[in-house]
């Protein structure tokens, strides 16, 4: 019977497909590390007091992306190349989620709306995110030699979800509600399109590393398919909704450092 812990089990034990599930993984996080660290420097005067939470954002994606990285040195594996048809960043930016990467590489400081717009689509991304950690922290907490990493990147995304409600809220009080509401569910509906697209692309590259039965595959796309249909039909709401987070404050300190797996 297919289950999303036999699914991970099977890709963890392999070492190829491993190396191609952590080479993703650190691509993705470490190229929002570099967003966040740019947007943190063209953050706009009047937001200043933000830019240590962004940065401290950026900081705990860079580590996250050295985390899957070590996890592969751990195991004598190397990065592999990430097909272009599984860059789940690259293709939100290409469908003009979130701020141009030609904006972030400028030196002109960005305007509130950027940053209303930066936090809007980090919301939704983030709620992938949290969502995705919870589920591998749920099989494999007490795995040991994922147990530590699943952990820590889970709690931390939940940090990154809990920031980015809380200083929504603050921007929606002061005037931006309607903007802030738009974004969010432009943001959604494009995102639940992608991750469908994005889970598609890794599960076909897996099935061809692993040798999966066609059968296997079908069953596999069927369920993501199913997933999407959940989502646009309504399920893409939980991406837009806003509420006062029990974590207050939760990039208000400095950035936790990665574990050692040596």
């Amino acid at each position: 019977m297919l289950s999303a812990k036999s699914l991970f089990q099977e890709i963890l034990d392999d070492d190829e497909s491993f190396r191609l599930f952590c080479s993703i993984a650190a691509s993705g996080e470490s190229q929002g590390g570099w967003e966040n660290g740019r947007i943190a420097a063209l953050v706009p005067q009047a937001e200043r007091d933000l830019a240590p939470k962004i940065s401290r954002h950026g900081a705990d994606e860079d580590k996250h992306g050295r985390i899957f990285n070590a996890l592969m040195k751990k195991r004598g594996l190397e990065p592999v190349p990430v097909p272009p048809d599984t860059d789940y960043t690259m293709l939100l930016e290409r469908h003009g989620i979130g701020l141009a990467h030609e904006k972030l590489k400028g030196g002109t400081p960005l305007t509130v709306q950027d940053i209303v717009t930066y936090l809007a689509h980090s919301r939704v991304t983030e709620q992938r995110a949290s969502e995705q950690m919870e589920l591998l922290r749920r099989h494999f907490a007490d795995h040991p030699d994922l147990g530590r990493a699943v952990r820590m990147i889970s709690n931390d995304e939940d940090n990154h979800l809990a920031y980015c409600h809380e200083e929504l809220l603050r921007f929606a009080r002061a005037g931006h509600g309607r903007a802030i509401q738009g974004t969010l569910r432009e943001c959604a509906l494009a995102e639940i399109r992608i991750y469908r697209d994005v889970s598609l692309a890794v599960m076909a590259h897996m099935g061809r590393v692993l040798g999966w039965p066609r059968a296997k595959s079908a069953a596999l796309a069927a369920g993501i398919h199913a997933v999407y249909a959940y989502e646009r039909l309504g399920g893409w709401r939980r991406m837009v909704s806003l509420r006062m987070p029990e974590r207050r404050d939760a990039l208000g300190g400095p950035a936790t450092t990665a574990p050692e797996f040596a």
